[in-house]
């Protein structure tokens, strides 16, 4: 089992991101996926979830209306569309997956939110 995050890296203030994640190893469709993250110092946080359909999205209300979750069942892929970003989007974003007892995590993709 793999999720492979990527499309992280240092964006200015007001700049926007994509990050994209691969799942392998497991049947994607069936599995909730969200992006969390954590910020330097502080506890992993929920950015954004998406249900298997995509009919359900969630976002923490520190993004909404900046960022969109989005996935692909296809390419066994889920992205994060971010825009206006602040300096406390800074963090480490993780891809999690998730069906019943099931979950798994990826390795992280930094985002950094500098002049």
């Amino acid at each position: 089992v793999q999720l492979v995050e990527s499309g992280g890296g240092l964006v200015q203030p007001g700049g926007s991101l994509r990050l994209s994640c691969v799942a392998s190893g497991f049947t994607f469709k069936s599995f909730a996926m969200s992006w969390y993250r954590q910020p330097p110092g502080k506890e992993r946080e929920l950015v954004a979830a998406i249900s298997r359909e995509a009919d359900i999205r969630n976002y923490a209300d520190s993004v909404k209306g900046r960022f969109t979750i989005s996935r692909d069942n296809a390419k066994n892929s889920v992205y994060l569309q971010m825009n206006s970003l602040k300096p406390e989007d800074e963090a480490v974003y993780y891809c999690h997956a998730v069906s019943g007892m099931q979950d798994y995590w990826g390795r992280g993709s930094q985002v950094t939110v500098s002049l």
